[in-house]
């Protein structure tokens, strides 16, 4: 007897988790949803490995959007996620991030400041002179002007969030299942069911690709459907220095590298240059990036990290669109019953409340109800029209 459920995810780390819980408390929609992801401890998937920040410092209006709603999100997200009276404690520190420009990049980050407050966000726009004042342990060396998100910035638990979202979905009736999809069956513009590797078959009314690094675009393969997304490994070290900086913001140099605090500690990394990135799926570390390029941007923009003690490090992966660092959400072209959530770049943390609601309500009233997600369609990328965000780290 062949399974059936109204509603397949395939990925249930924190995207596909959010999708499955904002969905199942849709009141317009009370049918089953599945949620397959063939590896349920997500020891690698990228929910686990990332540094779980959120902003508003961006310079396209709908991921600024986007990162106030995230925000809203975690700070009620003990009231909102709860079961059975156990909250989540998702320790969001809202220090705030504090991007660097130099004399080339000033007049880009006062656009984009423009934009921000605009949309609503809480973001102050320094000179050297502000800067200094507030940031006393920088050297302002090269530096013409920085964007500091006073309130609605900064990181959390990424972990317990994809956690407490999986849980609550679980609450509502949603079902999980470990399994690795590897067909999808099609009937005309309608994806009908999907196979996995066990030989089990689930027939779908709907189903929805939130896969992640490794395997979103596998699984857009198996739909019929070529996306722009790549496996893009990022580095992440742990060090200690005797600078002890209070309410540490996260960072962003003028050469791109960044850093926060952890603890009593910090980490810190830097994306690689496109022609250095290449497509990956190990998970080794690349500890030349913390000696030939992390450290020495350190050492000058904070002198008290001259004298420093690197830690433990991690790699983890990007789900990259190479297309426009943007991602891809909203109905699969050319199919009746198919959605996507992929592509984010290295965002995918904190858009995750934001993206989740509004595939529900995609997928529950055919129409984003609350905050439209039109400008991630994938429709932009057959037109060849990027969807421009200048704030990429």
């Amino acid at each position: 007897m062949v399974e059936s459920y109204d509603v397949v995810i395939g990925g249930g780390a924190v995207m596909g988790s959010s999708v499955a819980y904002h969905l199942a408390a849709q009141p317009s929609f009370s049918g089953r949803i599945l949620v397959i992801d063939k590896d349920m401890t997500y020891r690698r998937a990228a929910s686990s490995l990332s540094l779980s920040s959120v902003r508003q410092q961006f310079s396209s209006p709908i991921n600024i959007r986007v990162g106030l709603y995230g925000v809203s999100f975690l700070r009620k997200a003990r009231e909102t996620l709860v079961v059975d009276g156990e909250a989540p404690d998702l320790s969001f520190i809202e220090n705030g991030y504090l991007y660097l420009a130099s004399e080339a990049g000033a007049a880009a980050l006062a656009q984009n400041h423009q934009t921000q407050i605009a949309e609503g966000a809480d973001v102050l726009l320094l000179d050297p002179d502000g800067l200094k004042e507030r940031f006393p342990f920088l050297n302002l060396e090269g530096v013409a002007a920085g964007g500091f998100g006073r309130t609605g910035e900064g990181w959390f638990d990424g972990y317990t969030l994809m956690q407490a979202f999986r849980r609550k979905a679980r609450s509502l009736g949603v079902a999980y299942r470990e399994g690795e999809i590897v067909a999808i069956e099609r009937q005309g513009r309608r994806i009908s069911a999907v196979r996995l590797a066990s030989g089990e078959r689930v027939a779908c009314g709907a189903f929805v690709n939130t896969a992640g690094a490794s395997g979103a675009a596998r699984l857009a393969a198996q739909m019929g459907l070529d996306i722009p997304v790549r496996s893009r490994k990022r580095c992440v070290f742990l060090f200690h220095a005797h600078e002890r900086i209070a309410r540490c913001p996260l960072m962003i140099d003028t050469s791109g590298v960044y850093f926060r605090s952890e603890g009593d500690a910090y980490l810190c990394g830097v994306s690689p240059p496109e022609a250095e990135d290449p497509d990956s799926d190990d998970f080794d570390v690349e500890w030349p990036q913390f000696d030939e390029i992390i450290w020495p941007a350190l050492a000058h923009r904070v002198p008290g990290f001259e004298a420093l003690r690197v830690g433990r490090a991690w790699a983890g992966h990007y789900d990259l669109n190479v297309f426009d660092h943007n991602a891809i959400v909203g109905r699969a072209p050319r199919l009746d019953n198919a959605y996507l959530a992929a592509g984010f770049s290295g965002h995918g943390m904190q858009q995750s409340p934001a993206v989740g609601r509004g595939l529900a309500e995609l997928i529950a009233q055919g129409r984003y109800a609350t905050l439209d997600l039109g400008d991630f369609d994938y429709e932009r990328i057959a037109a060849g029209r990027p969807l421009v965000e200048r704030n990429v780290i």
